[in-house]
C-alpha cells in the first residue's frame, strides 16, 4: 500500500505537469490576426475610398437628412419596432446571466433545519450552516465569466447593428414615399396632356384630318397611362405599410410626402477615422473571436487540479432552540481534485473550443470581406448614379428646348401631331428617369453610410 505522503506527491507532481504543458501549449492568436487583418484593408482601401468628392460631415445616420419628420418616425420605429425590442429582452436575459455565472467564484452559504422522531424515542432536532468555496487557482472561473462578457458584448453590437439598419430602413423608406408620390404627379401630367392629346386628335378625326389609327394609338397611350397610374397608387400605398411595419404599428401614418427630395450628407473625408472599424458586425465578430479563445483558455485548465474549501457548523438537539443556538460542532474540509482519465473527454473540448475559435476568426473575415464589398459596391454605385443624374439632367433639358420648338412648329403647321406627341413622351420618360435616379442616389447614399458604419447615435 502506498505511503498517503508519496500518494500526495504523485498528484502534486502530476498536476505541476500538466500545469507545465498547458502553459506551454502554442495556440494561434487570431485575435492578433484579425486587428492586423483589419488594419491591412484599412491602409489599402482608405486612400481609393478617399476619392470621392468631401460634401457635409456625417457622423451619424441621423445626420444625412435633416427632417424633423423624419426624426419623429425614427424615434417611433427606435422605441416599438417588435423585432428590435424582442433582442432588447433577450440582451437583459443575457445579462442576468452574467450576474449568475459570476455567483460561481463566490462562497455559496447553505442553512438547513430539520426534525427527527423514532419510535421509543424522544423527537430530535438537527441544525447545520455550510460553507462551500471553490478556490479560483487558474482562474478558469474568471475567464469563463469573461467570455460570457465577450459574448454579450457581441450581442450588444449585433443589437446595435439591428438599430442601425432599423433606421436605415425607415430613411430609404420615407425616401421611397417621396419617389411614389412623385412618379404619380409626373404620370397624372403626362394623363392629363394625353387626354388632351386624344380629344385633339378625336376632333380633327371628326373635321376628316386625321385616320383612325391615329385616334386608336392616342387612346392606348391614355389607357396605358391610367393603368400606371393606378399601379403607382398602388406603390405608395404598399411602401407606407412597410413603413407601418418599421414603426411597429398598425395604425395609418399621418404625414405629407415631400415635395422635393432632401439634401443627403456625407463625409468622404474622414474615411480612416469612420470606416469599418465603426461597423458593429465586425466589432461583435471580433469578439466572438475572444470570447472563443477564453473558452479554449477554460478547457485547457478543466484538465488542471480544483481546490475547494468547506466549512460546517452542526448541533443536534433536543429542543429548536438548542439545536440553533447552543454549541454546535464544527468541521474544515480542504479537497484537492485532479482529473486524471475522462476517456479523453477533457482533450476532446480543447479541440473543439480550438476549432470554435478557428471559426470564429473565418466568420471575421467573412465579416470583413463583406464589409468591403458593401463599402466598394455604393462608392461604385455612387460614381455611376452621379454620372448618370448629370447625363439624364443634360437630356432633360434638351428635350424641354426641343419640346418648346416642335409645340411653334405644331402652331404654324410644320409637323404632324404624332411628331409632337413622341416627343412630349420623351419628355415625360427622362422627367420620371431622373427622378428615379435621384432616389436610388440618395438611398445608395443612406446605404454608403450603413456600410461605413455610420450608424445611430445610442444616446
Amino acid at each position: 500500500m502506498l505511503n498517503p505522503s508519496v500518494l500526495n506527491v504523485g498528484i502534486l507532481c502530476l498536476s505541476l505537469l500538466l500545469t507545465a504543458c498547458s502553459s506551454n501549449e502554442k495556440r494561434e492568436d487570431y485575435a492578433d490576426l484579425a486587428q492586423n487583418q483589419l488594419n491591412t484593408v484599412s491602409k489599402i482601401k482608405a486612400s481609393q475610398w478617399q476619392e470621392m468628392n468631401t460634401v457635409v460631415p456625417a457622423s451619424y445616420l441621423t445626420d444625412l437628412i435633416a427632417d424633423p419628420q423624419l426624426e419623429i418616425l425614427i424615434t417611433k420605429a427606435l422605441e416599438a419596432n417588435p423585432s428590435l425590442k424582442q433582442t432588447q429582452l433577450t440582451l437583459q436575459a443575457s445579462l442576468w446571466s452574467i450576474k449568475s455565472q459570476h455567483g460561481d467564484s463566490l462562497p455559496s452559504v447553505e442553512a438547513g433545519f430539520s426534525a427527527d422522531k423514532s419510535e421509543g424515542d424522544s423527537i430530535s432536532y438537527d441544525a447545520d450552516l455550510s460553507i462551500s468555496w471553490e478556490i479560483d487557482l487558474w482562474r478558469k472561473l474568471a475567464q469563463s465569466e469573461q467570455s460570457t462578457a465577450k459574448s454579450l458584448a457581441s450581442d450588444e453590437a449585433l443589437y446595435q447593428a439591428s438599430r442601425d439598419t432599423l433606421v436605415a430602413n425607415v430613411i430609404k423608406s420615407w425616401l421611397a414615399i417621396t419617389a411614389k408620390q412623385h412618379a404619380i404627379d409626373i404620370e397624372k401630367k403626362r394623363l392629363i396632356l394625353l387626354e388632351a392629346n386624344e380629344k385633339l386628335i378625336q376632333k380633327r378625326f371628326k373635321n376628316g384630318l386625321g385616320d383612325l389609327e391615329e385616334l386608336d394609338e392616342s387612346r392606348t397611350t391614355t389607357s396605358q397611362s391610367k393603368a400606371d397610374l393606378v399601379e403607382y397608387q398602388e406603390d405608395l400605398a404598399i411602401e407606407i405599410r412597410n413603413l407601418q411595419l418599421y414603426l411597429g404599428s398598425n395604425e395609418p401614418i399621418s404625414f405629407i410626402a415631400n415635395a422635393n427630395y432632401p439634401d443627403v450628407s456625407l463625409s468622404f473625408q474622414n474615411l480612416p477615422q469612420q470606416n469599418l472599424q465603426r461597423r458593429p458586425d465586425l466589432k461583435a465578430a471580433y469578439l466572438d473571436i475572444e470570447a472563443a479563445d477564453l473558452n479554449t483558455s477554460v478547457a485547457y485548465k478543466d484538465m488542471l487540479p480544483s481546490i475547494s474549501l468547506s466549512a460546517t457548523l452542526s448541533e443536534t438537539a433536543a429542543s429548536p432552540s438548542r439545536a440553533l443556538f447552543g454549541s454546535p460542532i464544527w468541521s474544515l474540509l480542504a479537497q484537492l481534485t485532479q482529473p486524471l482519465y475522462q476517456g479523453g473527454q477533457l482533450k476532446a473540448a480543447v479541440e473543439i473550443a480550438k476549432l470554435e475559435t478557428a471559426q470564429a476568426y473565418q466568420a471575421y473575415r467573412d465579416t470583413l470581406l463583406t464589409a468591403v464589398n458593401e463599402v466598394e459596391s455604393t462608392l461604385g454605385q455612387e460614381r455611376v448614379l452621379s454620372l448618370q443624374e448629370q447625363h439624364i439632367r443634360d437630356a432633360l433639358n434638351s428635350s424641354k428646348k426641343n419640346l418648346r420648338q416642335y409645340e411653334k412648329k405644331y402652331r404654324t403647321g410644320l409637323i404632324e401631331i404624332s411628331d409632337l406627341i413622341d416627343i412630349q413622351t420623351t419628355t415625360f420618360d427622362l422627367e420620371a428617369q431622373l427622378d428615379d435616379i435621384i432616389y436610388q442616389h440618395l438611398s445608395n447614399r443612406v446605404d454608403l453610410g450603413l456600410a461605413l458604419g455610420l450608424g445611430v447615435n445610442e444616446q
